[in-house]
């Protein structure tokens, strides 16, 4: 039975579709897209194709959600009856989104919200807000939950490919040194979220397409624990066909899977990476959770 007057809020590079996040009551704030002409709203009047049709030929920004969208989000969860917030948020490392949402519920004063760090996106960041939402309609108490997430944010594990290194390059997103001898060398980096300072590194290289995927489900897989229930996630930007290889070679090395959930990869990333990424997630499940 849900618990309506606790509400979860997250931002667009969760990259949970607008249907999932419907049916859940998930509020989105989105991340901002700004090229030559103008600025739109990730997800709402920008989507991954747009950034990719233009990204050869611009310098495509992103910035974080504005004060305004996210006041008037939490104004809209009050108005909807709700008294209690959990917002759960890009990394730090990649954006100051955390931060801004994290004062601005402070002064919230029919609001209590809790922020969490996700120290994630993408695939890892969505797994730990579709859980938390399982656990509202579970009915699960306010004080339950903070105690919980933390852990819960430990176990999951996010990992990405990208088909060229140019784009993180241009973001510095990770060093020059690298990305010139992927350039050079056609390497195709294993990509992660660092635990501790949350920002894009590299974890392993190998020289090839087919070999970063299976590289990439072979290092999802081996975080997998004995006896314990897992999920697996999977997610690629602009190349559905390869999303869908990814999805079937998890599905083989991981067949005993509890939920399997995908997406394609927002705006906002999609920016600092370029297209032709590819994900793969597992999320290894404690016995209460």
């Amino acid at each position: 039975m849900r618990t309506d007057k606790i509400a979860l809020l997250t931002d667009s590079c969760a990259d949970i579709p607008v249907e999932v996040a419907r049916k859940n009551h998930i509020y989105v704030v989105p991340f901002t897209i700004t090229f030559e002409e103008g600025s739109y709203q990730d997800g709402v009047d920008i989507f991954p194709d747009d950034v990719y049709r233009r990204q050869p030929n611009e310098v495509i920004k992103t910035s974080l959600p504005s004060g305004a969208v996210i006041e008037d989000t939490l104004h809209k969860i009050k108005e909807d009856g709700y008294e209690k917030v959990i917002a759960i948020m890009l990394s730090s490392g990649l954006s100051g989104g955390y931060q801004i949402v994290r004062m601005l519920g402070e002064e919230e004063e029919a609001l209590e919200v809790a922020v969490f760090d996700s120290m994630s996106g993408s695939l890892g960041e969505g797994a730990m807000v579709l859980t938390v939402a399982r656990w509202i309609e579970e009915g699960r108490t306010w004080e339950t939950m903070l105690a919980c997430i933390p852990r819960m944010m430990k176990q999951v594990y996010p990992y990405f490919s990208v088909d060229t290194l140019e784009y993180l390059k241009r973001g510095g997103r990770i060093g020059k040194i690298t990305a010139m001898a992927g350039t050079a060398l056609g390497i195709k980096p294993i990509l992660a979220f660092d635990p501790v300072s949350g920002e894009l590194t590299s974890t392993h290289k190998v020289r090839g397409r087919q070999a970063a995927m299976k590289k990439l489900v072979q290092v999802v897989v081996s975080k997998l624990e004995p006896n314990k229930r897992y999920n697996i996630m999977w997610a690629h930007g602009g190349t559905p066909e390869e999303g869908a290889r990814i999805a079937e070679m998890l599905r083989e090395a991981a067949p005993n899977f509890q939920q399997e959930f995908s997406g394609q990869i927002d705006c906002t990333l999609a920016s600092y990476v370029g297209p032709r990424l590819i994900g793969a997630a597992v999320q290894v499940l404690d016995d209460d959770m």
